[in-house]
């Protein structure tokens, strides 16, 4: 993943993030290390930690699209530091509603210092991703741009909210519909990924028109790229994936290719209603998955929504080197077979 264009702006990114918590007035030091901690620069004990917690994606994808809308990527850096510290707000946030006691191969904040504490970061560092973005002001961002992007990142933060709401609720709805589903990903995966590209488009260029193109090519790549996980979350191959085959089926996830299953096919539906599930149920799943072409439909789906992300980016005609790792970047997002 680390291509040049990785390479090239991440060390700036976490410089402008790293700048952004350290502003912050009278942080007790304890507080200060569970801040760090979450965005993967320390351990627990608040000594330098130097394995990677997150890819970056969102605000590289931020700084491409700025680039290949005309514009000085760097005076975009408050931005992009404002998607990855909300992103990494919402992950506190998700896992505790999650009960999620990992976070990239780490113990996370809540499993470490308690809710009470990771609320209280995550909240933090909510906060900071506005502070964060208000600085656009003083890198030349013109105040009828700035609002527009404010108006966006605020709506994604609701988008996000709401995503999170759906998901957790769908634990305990008997029936799901796929277009519910779609819905839920859409604004807990891919509402972020859309915000990235058309705020970068607006700072690169101030025509909303073409960030708008920008924007229904972040929101559709992102749909893509939760359908192609829950591809790989039954028939992933485990040495591509890191983690066993049919974990989704395991955890009874209620998935894109399962909600299929469950609409068309009756033994699907029994195997689901057992109390408890081992290997040979797994195994049925999958059998029943495959007999009424779940896997099929999944991939449709997936490369439906492909296909519409690479229709808006064309339309968007970016422009210069930036183009070509915009391609290299959502070709990156999806080497991963199945």
């Amino acid at each position: 993943m680390l291509t040049s264009f990785f390479e090239r702006y991440l060390p700036d990114i976490d410089r402008y993030m790293r700048m952004i918590v350290a502003s912050q007035p009278n942080q007790p030091d304890d507080m200060g290390i569970m801040l760090q901690y979450a965005l993967g620069w320390v351990d627990q004990n608040g000594e330098p930690y130097n394995i990677p917690t997150g890819k970056r994606i969102r605000p590289v994808l931020l700084l491409l699209c700025v680039e290949a809308a005309g514009g000085d990527w760097k005076a975009a850096l408050p931005a992009a530091a404002a998607v990855e510290l909300l992103h990494n707000f919402s992950l506190i946030h998700d896992d505790i509603q999650d009960d999620s006691p990992l976070r990239h191969n780490r113990p996370t904040v809540w499993k470490v210092w308690g809710q009470a504490n990771a609320i209280n970061v995550g909240d933090a560092l909510f906060t900071m991703a506005y502070d964060s973005l208000q600085r656009l002001s003083d890198n030349g961002t013109v105040p009828e741009i700035l609002i527009q992007i404010w108006h966006i990142f605020n709506k994604t933060m609701l988008e996000l909210t709401r995503g999170q709401h759906l998901d957790m609720r769908f634990e305990h709805q008997a029936s799901v519909t796929t277009d519910e589903y779609i819905s839920m990903i859409t604004g807990k995966s891919a509402a972020l990924l859309a915000a990235c590209a058309q705020m970068g488009a607006l700072i690169g260029c101030s025509d909303p028109q073409l960030a708008q193109y920008y924007a229904d090519f972040g929101l559709n790549l992102g749909i893509a790229f939760q359908i192609r996980d829950d591809i790989l979350g039954i028939w992933g191959d485990p040495s591509v994936t890191g983690k066993s085959a049919a974990t989704d089926i395991l955890s009874r996830k209620k998935s894109l290719p399962v909600l299929y299953g469950l609409d068309n096919s009756v033994a699907l539906a029994g195997i689901y209603q057992r109390a408890t599930f081992e290997q040979g149920d797994v195994d049925e799943a999958i059998d029943a998955l495959n007999t009424v072409n779940a896997q099929e439909f999944t991939r449709q789906s997936e490369e439906g929504y492909y296909n519409t992300a690479l229709s808006s980016i064309e339309a968007a005609n970016p422009q210069g080197q930036a183009s070509e790792w915009i391609m290299q970047l959502v070709n990156s997002l999806f080497e991963r077979n199945y």
